[in-house]
């Protein structure tokens, strides 16, 4: 398995709505996760910034990246779209975080 860990940016007059929505995660959007080998998958919420750290356990990376390919991911992106920052594509202005440390 590999880590997988990034960082967002939620608006902060949308941490309500956000939350929201995840915890009614589409059984569609759960469903391609899994299929593409996501495990363990956590968003957290640093409230003062509006930043989300993601964290996930992915079994492959390659197959992983392909779920952006996917219709209800990017139904998914244009659904939370306003609550957040986004790229042109609507996908999440996300920034890749390096491993500096792990201990199992």
């Amino acid at each position: 398995m590999k880590r997988i860990a990034s960082v967002m940016t939620v608006y902060k007059d949308q941490y309500t709505e956000y939350q929201r929505r995840h915890d009614e995660l589409w059984p569609e959007m759960e469903k391609v996760l899994k299929e593409h080998g996501v495990h363990h998958y956590s968003i957290f919420l640093l409230k003062e910034t509006g930043q989300l750290f993601a964290y996930l356990l992915v079994e492959n990376e390659e197959q992983y990246m392909k779920i952006s390919e996917t219709d209800i991911c990017q139904k998914w992106w244009e659904y939370m779209e306003p609550l957040m920052e986004t790229n042109v594509d609507k996908s999440p202005v996300s920034k890749e975080l390096k491993e500096v440390f792990y201990l199992e």
